[in-house]
């Protein structure tokens, strides 16, 4: 750490976490390049943001984790990412499409029976990990399992629990041998985890090891999918003019599901590390510094966005971090954004109207999640 010995501010405050979204405006005003203890030096900043992003190999990947390609840089980088691709093309978004509607109608269906619902659990949860379940070639019934690692993981990381934290990562290890167990015993063929089985770089054909250290980030970043899709949904419910218009306007839906997800942001931040010293903005580093790039301040930056907390579906989208940019812009940008579309459009579809119940609250997660933890809706079914 260069010439730095009091921290600017401690993202753990009860104040910082009550408020997520307020207090990293304020900081990106105040000091938009800070240091603290729990997460060394953050960037809050849209410019200074891109500016890491554009610079892979000042600010490289690192993980505690093995992970692909997520830890790797340079040409591995290049080369797996590249391999992993196929696996997100518009080919396979098109066959995994009717799978994912299908989910998401028999949610919504039981919502609107039920006439109320818990958006988070019973819609956005289901919808989200029950497709990459599918897309995987996971059982359905593992979804569960899915989610309470999830929620585990998430709790880890924000409690510094690394006894935890190790028992996690055996038990995803265990998650993902289970299936490719199930699949060797069963001799499946045709999915992605049986191409993943098939896989090899240089004549050296993969291990389960490799498997888990791909699938890791895809199975954890799903966590944030059905964040964004319960902040969308919590969104829809609480403005009936934009619902209406995404329900007149259903091409709008396509662009509602990167805007609204901007103004509020579902994931606080990825890190990078320094490779050499270098300067953001005023502040010097040293190299090996962890630098934390701070998604939901970049994306309500004034700079980049005019009116940043409105949601404006007129909005120019380029400048919208929510899957990162750069050449370690999300790798499952594409079933992200189709779970996302589909869910929305099922809702409304499904509904007359999609309200907030009643003296709802909307308890939010605190690091390294923004998502909602509930939000209690009230449905009408499309006859009524």
């Amino acid at each position: 750490m260069t010439g730095q010995t009091v921290p600017d501010w401690n993202p753990r405050d009860p104040a910082v976490l009550a408020d997520q979204r307020s207090a990293y405006d304020a900081m990106r005003e105040r000091c938009p390049i800070a240091y603290s203890e729990a997460m060394h030096w953050s960037v809050f900043r849209h410019a200074d943001v891109m500016d890491v992003l554009d610079d892979p190999e000042t600010f490289i990947n690192s993980s505690r984790h093995h992970a692909i390609p997520n830890a790797l840089n340079g040409i591995e980088h290049t080369r797996h990412r590249a391999l992993l691709a196929q696996y997100f093309t518009e080919s396979r978004m098109t066959a995994i499409k009717p799978q994912c509607r299908k989910i998401a109608r028999t949610c919504v269906e039981a919502a609107v029976n039920a006439g109320s619902a818990d958006a988070v659990t019973g819609l956005a949860e289901p919808i989200a990990i029950r497709t990459m379940c599918a897309f995987l070639g996971w059982p359905d019934a593992s979804w569960t399992r899915v989610r309470d690692w999830i929620h585990g993981n998430r709790d880890a990381t924000f409690r510094q629990d690394r006894d935890a934290a190790h028992r996690l990562a055996a038990e995803y290890a265990a998650m993902v041998t289970d299936v490719l167990d199930a699949h060797r015993e069963r001799g499946v063929t045709g999915d992605i985890m049986a191409d993943l089985m098939s896989t090899s770089i240089d004549g050296h054909p993969w291990t389960d090891e490799d498997i888990i250290a791909t699938l890791r980030n895809w199975i954890a970043g799903h966590g944030t999918v059905a964040a964004a899709i319960g902040i969308t949904i919590a969104a829809i419910a609480g403005d009936t003019t934009l619902q209406q218009r995404l329900r007149d306007r259903p091409e709008l839906i396509a662009v509602a599901i990167d805007e609204i997800p901007r103004s509020d942001g579902p994931l606080v931040s990825n890190s990078r590390t320094t490779s050499r010293p270098v300067t953001i903005g005023n502040r010097s580093l040293d190299a090996g510094e962890r630098v934390s790039l701070m998604w939901i301040a970049a994306n309500r930056d004034p700079a980049a966005f005019h009116h940043p907390e409105a949601i404006q579906l007129d909005r120019p989208q380029e400048g919208n971090l929510l899957y990162g940019a750069g050449i370690h812009e999300c790798l499952g940008r594409p079933l992200a954004r189709l779970e996302l579309q589909v869910a929305i459009e099922e809702l409304l579809a499904g509904t007359s109207g999609v309200t907030l119940a009643p003296d709802a609250t909307l308890p939010r997660e605190a690091y390294p999640g923004n998502g909602f933890i509930s939000v209690p809706v009230q449905l009408r079914g499309s006859g009524d």
